[in-house]
Formats: structure tokens, C-alpha cells, sequence
């Protein structure tokens, strides 16, 4: 792994403050003898050093930790689980969660209230319609015509279900269909 060494004033732009800053340097650098001049160059040369050291140090660390991680089975798949899971949990015990679970809650609730009252009307309506004197005079107009049925089909008898007067009406009409008996097999209609 080759790494590249930076200056100090390379690895990062340089912002207003720093150009203030360098302003001044140029001023007092006509202030510093050679001599100090030279020094704050050394310990600045010095301080490179060790910031690229430290760098060293830490992509070792960086890449003995990934190693120790793969070791352990923890990848990045696993890490990602445990993220989403630690995501999962912070989000259910925060404030606006809570706040919009009992929200839907809520509105889950009178929902179901609206949708039992709304069911309670329509079998009331239903009810109402039943005993309307429209509806009775249907009824009593399908009663007549299931009547007059028995009585064409079934002659006089009275009673029996709707179904049993159908299934009579469906008797009496197949007996009523004439079947065709031919003798000869060449005769065809």
C-alpha cells in the first residue's frame, strides 16, 4: 500500500482565515531572523511527518480491524443487518413515531366505529325497506304468483317451499315434452 505525503496546507483548501493568517506570516517573516526562521521550518517538517505517520498507523488499524471483523464472520452484509436493525428500534422508540402509531391507531379505531354504525344503518334501512308498503305489496304479489303456480302445477294442494314448487314446475313440464319414438331408423324428421 503506497501512500502519498501531503503538507499540511495540501490536504486541505485553504479558507479566508488562513489566507489572513498567511498574510500575516509574510509580514513578521521579515521580523524572524534566520535562525527562527529555520526552526519553525523544522518543527514544521517535523509536524508533516508525524501527521503522515499517523496516517500509516491508522490505515493499519483500519485494515487489522476489517481483517478481525472477516474473522469474525461480520461483514458488511452483517454490519448492514445490525445497522437496519439498530435503525429499526431508535425509530420505534422515537417521539414522532409513537406520536404517529397512536395516530393510525386512532384513526384504525374509529374507522372500525364508522364502518359498525355505517353496517348498523343498512340493516336498519333494510329493515325499514321490508316493512315499507312497497315491499309489501311485492311480496305479497310473489305469494300470489307462487299460489297460482301450486295450483296450475300441483293442482289443489297448498304448502311447500319455493324450492319444492319449482322443482314440481320442472316435473311437470318435462312430462308435458313429447319424446320422439321412431320405429324406423331411416325415417328422420
Amino acid at each position: 500500500m503506497e501512500t502519498r505525503q501531503q503538507g499540511f496546507l495540501d490536504s486541505e483548501p485553504l479558507r479566508e482565515a488562513d489566507e489572513d493568517m498567511a498574510s500575516e506570516i509574510d509580514l513578521n517573516n521579515c521580523l524572524l531572523t534566520e535562525e527562527e526562521r529555520e526552526e519553525i521550518q523544522q518543527q514544521l517538517a517535523k509536524l508533516e511527518e508525524e501527521i503522515s505517520t499517523l496516517r500509516q498507523v491508522l490505515s493499519s488499524k483500519e485494515k487489522q480491524h476489517a481483517e478481525l471483523k472477516q474473522k469474525l464472520g461480520v461483514g458488511s452484509l452483517s454490519e448492514l443487518r445490525n445497522n437496519l436493525s439498530k435503525g429499526w428500534h431508535d425509530m420505534q422508540t422515537s417521539t414522532a413515531y409513537k406520536k404517529t402509531s397512536e395516530t393510525i391507531s386512532t384513526a384504525g379505531q374509529k374507522t372500525s366505529v364508522a364502518f359498525t354504525t355505517l353496517g348498523s344503518a343498512i340493516t336498519r334501512k333494510f329493515g325499514d325497506m321490508r316493512n315499507s308498503p312497497s315491499f309489501k305489496s311485492f311480496e305479497e304479489k310473489v305469494e300470489t304468483t307462487v299460489s297460482t303456480l301450486k295450483t296450475k302445477v300441483g293442482g289443489a294442494e297448498t304448502g311447500g317451499s319455493f324450492e319444492e314448487v319449482l322443482s314440481s314446475a320442472a316435473n311437470a313440464s318435462s312430462q308435458d315434452t313429447p319424446t320422439n319414438n321412431l320405429t324406423d331408423g331411416s325415417e328422420r324428421p
